[in-house]
Parts: structure tokens; C-alpha cells; sequence
């Protein structure tokens, strides 16, 4: 779809290949993610201007470890790789790699030794992360050391005639200060890249390319609410007008008041045309008794795409449903279009959609990352409330319920989530300061005390995170005194919990949803 300059990144494995795609976006670059093994001729339809290698977790030695693509350096172009990538790179040009002495894991200090203008950000020592247990013990012919740390001699290494270059270390990571100027200077003043990739520029792509693929169509949009679907539609509609049909579906899974809030402000304040259905008997009851969360989603997902059609078939003729379907929605899911990807969860609207679904997607934002997508819609004009409103997943308060769904659990949590939000935001710190909060209701009672007499009730859990991109995420150091109001709210005004604890797991290892 681009007509930019761009970098293509091969995939052959690491958990942060993704972020190497947004670095490079945030010097206003445009890149795409390939498996190492894409075919050829789909990558090199980019137009690459030169090729990132990402990181990985095999060793170049193993049987079956994945192998650097001929087409790279055959191409000429530019290539930086990246931890298993500059060892594949090393390994692939004559150098050595073997197995470190002592593996490498976190915060460590490189120094220059030389002034390479890539690595000018390194000055001195400075502090990089490392994730290693291989090391480069021989450069190729024609490269030279660039970097060095205590445990890896070969931190950095690079070629400049051919421009080839390597870094044992992972530049894309927040723990790594300069790597993003690294990334930057890669792909501009290496690869030759015109700075050139803005929301501006996105939205006009993104509208042209909707108006190719829905050609005289009409289009049913999935609307939920938050900023992913509100952008999606808008996209939409800029493109093709009145012939978006927007439907919210109230599934009876919503937050407390959000059904109002969604029907006021795109039908009132935005002007769309949209269908508000009120589906909540439909979906508990397709729900009953399921506790399974992989099931949950799926259900969800082909209960959705019913509503979809039923409202299509008596609009008339349309063909195509659009979402907001994000690009860590499609890593976590494992799309058929990232083979090598392992799947985490499905995503009701990814890999949950039911395989007889007669519309086809629009989905304008499948490749992008939540703060590009916030970007957009201040592009496009969205109200700030809309743009910087806390996620919500499409599944709702099915996937923030451990166990099986009933209305009373549903009316548990929804009162208790209120209390949360209404609590961070009355502290100022809903929007940009916690990126997502919400509260679970576990599948497990608790003994407790409340007037004097024994209560066995319900526990809620709390989940506030910090995060950039949604693919790494950190709890939130709430204040103490915050916490404690909110729990003594919820157990006191919320009928039927008697204890309130605090998610303080960052993502990885675990989610950043309990499912």
C-alpha cells in the first residue's frame, strides 16, 4: 500500500520484533514485518531500501534454525541485524559464532571503538540491553568491531563500504536509551529513507486504499465504541460516505453507562448512521454455562458476525464488514499471514471470526500499533475523549469474568469496574498516565468478616498498566492510599465481594487481559 520509502524487517523469532517495527515508524520510516521464510517476492514488493534482521531465540548452529534468505544480500541493499540477526549476519559472511562463556541477560555497558556514524549516540560507555546466550568470536572479512561490552568483545560490528552492520545487543527495547536514534540513523542516513511516514500521510493512504477494495460497495462497521473501531469507521466513512452502515450491538457485556455514552456520541455528535441492537439475551445465552476462555471468544466472535449479517442481508446488499482489528491483535492471534507466530490468544475479531463468514473485512488498521492509531484519529479530528479513551477488548466484561458469565456476576463487576475508573480519573490518572485499567471478578469465594458476621463472597481483582505500545506492559505503581479508597468502596457499595487484590505482573509474562 505504500508509496514511501520503506525498510523490510524479517521475523525470525524474537518477542520483540514488534517493537523494531515501531521504532522505526517513530523516526517517520515505513517498515512491514516478514517471517524470514516469507517468499521472496512478497517482501521485495516493498521496495525495501534496506533490510532490518530481528532477534531470535535459536543459534545459528542448530539443525533447523532459521537461515538468512539469499535475496537479502543479493539485493545490495543496506541490512542491520540485530542480536540473532548479527550473528546470522557474521556467520553468513565467513565470521565465527559460538556459544558465550557466560550468558547475557539484562543491562549492560558497551564502549566505541571507533566513530562509526551509526552508533554516535554510544558514547563513552553506555547502557544497552543484552539477551544472549551465542556471541560472534570472529568477524567476516571486510568488517570491523565497532562496540564492545565485559562479556561480549564483539558488541557491535559493521562493514560500511557494503553497509552492512550487526548489534548484539537490542536497540529497539525501552532499556536501550540511544537505540532508537540507532534505528533512525539506519534507516535514514544508512538506507536513505525520506522521513516521510505521518498520520496525515496514512490517513490519505488509508482512504484511497478503502475506496480501491470496496470499489461502489456499502460497508456494515462494527462499532464499539472505543478509539480502534471509532477510527476504523471514521476512516471508512471519509472514503465512502453514507454507504458505512456503523452498528453498536450491546451485548450485555458493556461497562456501566457505555451503551448511552456510544449511541450519543457517533449518532449525536458525529452524525454517523448507526444501528444500535440490544443482543444481550442472544449472547448470555450462547454463553451459559461456558467458562473455557478460548471458547468464550470464539462464541463472542460468531455471535458478532450473525448480528453483522442479519443487519447487512435487510440494509440490502452490502459486501464488506470493517473492524478495528490492530496489528498486536493479529500477532497474538497468530494470523495465517505471520506462520511462524505462536498463538497467545485469539482475538474474537482475528482468529475468532467463524470460517463460513459470507462478508469480507475491511480492516485499515491491521498493521498498525495503538498510539500510531491514537495519532490517526487526532489526525483525523476525534473528540480527545474518544482518541484517549481507556481500551476495551470487543469480547467486553466476558473476558474480565473468570468462569462462567451470568447478568449477577456481569452486575458484580460492572459496579465494581465504576468504581475503579471513577477513582482513577477523580486522581487524574485515567487517560495518558494508565494506558488501560479495569477490575476481573475471579472465580473463587473468600471467607471475610463484615458486621460482626462471617461472609464468603467474591474477589476482585485490579489491573492498571503503563505501557507504550500494549505489546510490553507495567503494573502501575498506584498510590497506597488510592488503593486503599477503592477497595473499601468496592467491598462496601458492591454486594457480594468481600476482597479486593492487585494485578503486579507486567506483560511478558503474563497479558495484559486475565483471558
Amino acid at each position: 500500500m505504500t508509496q514511501h520509502d520503506a525498510i523490510a524487517i524479517l521475523d525470525f523469532g524474537s518477542q520483540t520484533t514488534q517493537l523494531i517495527a515501531r521504532r522505526v515508524r517513530e523516526a517517520q520510516v515505513y517498515c512491514e514485518l516478514f517471517a524470514w521464510d516469507a517468499p521472496p517476492e512478497h517482501v521485495l514488493a516493498l521496495r525495501p531500501k534496506g533490510f532490518i534482521l530481528s532477534g531470535g531465540p535459536a543459534g545459528v548452529y542448530e539443525p533447523g534454525a532459521p537461515t538468512l534468505p539469499g535475496y537479502v544480500l543479493d539485493s545490495g541493499l543496506p541490512v542491520l541485524g540485530i542480536c540473532y540477526g548479527m550473528q546470522l549476519l557474521a556467520h553468513g559472511l565467513g565470521g565465527q559464532v559460538a556459544a558465550t562463556p557466560r550468558r547475557e541477560y539484562g543491562l549492560a555497558q558497551v564502549e566505541p571503538l571507533s566513530d562509526a556514524p551509526l552508533f554516535a549516540p554510544l558514547r563513552e560507555q553506555t547502557q544497552v540491553w543484552m539477551s544472549h546466550g551465542d556471541r560472534v568470536e570472529r568477524v567476516p572479512p571486510g568488517f570491523d568491531i565497532l562496540l564492545r561490552s565485559a562479556n561480549s568483545p564483539v558488541a557491535a560490528l559493521g562493514d560500511p563500504r557494503r553497509a552492512y552492520y550487526g548489534v548484539q545487543f537490542h536497540p529497539e527495547v525501552a532499556h536501550t536509551p540511544a537505540g532508537r536514534e540507532i534505528l533512525r540513523r539506519f534507516a535514514v542516513d544508512v538506507c536513505g529513507c525520506a522521513p516521510t511516514w505521518t498520520p496525515a500521510a496514512f490517513v490519505e493512504e488509508a482512504v484511497g486504499a478503502i475506496r480501491t477494495q470496496v470499489g461502489d460497495g456499502r460497508v456494515v462497521c462494527g462499532l464499539s465504541g472505543g478509539v480502534d473501531s471509532a477510527v476504523a469507521a471514521t476512516l471508512v466513512h471519509r472514503a465512502i460516505g453514507d454507504r458505512l452502515t456503523s452498528i453498536f450491538v450491546n451485548t450485555g457485556m458493556l461497562r456501566q453507562g457505555e451503551p448511552q455514552q456510544v449511541v450519543h456520541t457517533f449518532q449525536t455528535h458525529m452524525g454517523m448512521s448507526l444501528v444500535a441492537l440490544d443482543a444481550t439475551e442472544a449472547f448470555l445465552s450462547a454463553l451459559e454455562g461456558v467458562s473455557e476462555p478460548e471458547q468464550k471468544r470464539k462464541i463472542i466472535g460468531t455471535q458478532f458476525v450473525r448480528l453483522f449479517e442479519q443487519e447487512a442481508a435487510r440494509l440490502g446488499a452490502v459486501e464488506f464488514l470493517a473492524q478495528g482489528t490492530l496489528y498486536p491483535d493479529v500477532i497474538e492471534s497468530a494470523a495465517p499471514d505471520r506462520p511462524t507466530a505462536r498463538r497467545i490468544k485469539t482475538h474474537h475479531n482475528v482468529g475468532g471470526l467463524p470460517e463460513d463468514m459470507e462478508l469480507k473485512l475491511v480492516e485499515p488498521l491491521r498493521y498498525l500499533f495503538k498510539d500510531e492509531v491514537r495519532a490517526v484519529g487526532e489526525a483525523l479530528g476525534l473528540p480527545e475523549e474518544i482518541v484517549w479513551r481507556q481500551p476495551f477488548p470487543g469480547p467486553g466484561l466476558a473476558v474480565r469474568i473468570l468462569g462462567e458469565i451470568t447478568w449477577e456476576r456481569l452486575e458484580t463487576l460492572r459496579a465494581a469496574d465504576a468504581i475503579l475508573l471513577a477513582e482513577l480519573r477523580d486522581a487524574g490518572l485515567l487517560h495518558q498516565e494508565t494506558q488501560q485499567a479495569f477490575a476481573v471478578l475471579l472465580p473463587v469465594r473468600t471467607v471475610g468478616v463484615m458486621g460482626d458476621n462471617r461472609t464468603y463472597d467474591a474477589v476482585i481483582a485490579l489491573r492498571v498498566v503503563t505501557t507504550e505500545d500494549f505489546m510490553t506492559a507495567d503494573w502501575a505503581r498506584l498510590d497506597h492510599d488510592l488503593l486503599a479508597r477503592i477497595s473499601s468502596r468496592i467491598v462496601n457499595e458492591v454486594a457480594g465481594v468481600n476482597r479486593v487484590v492487585y494485578d503486579v505482573t507486567s506483560k511478558p509474562p503474563a497479558t495484559i487481559e486475565w483471558e
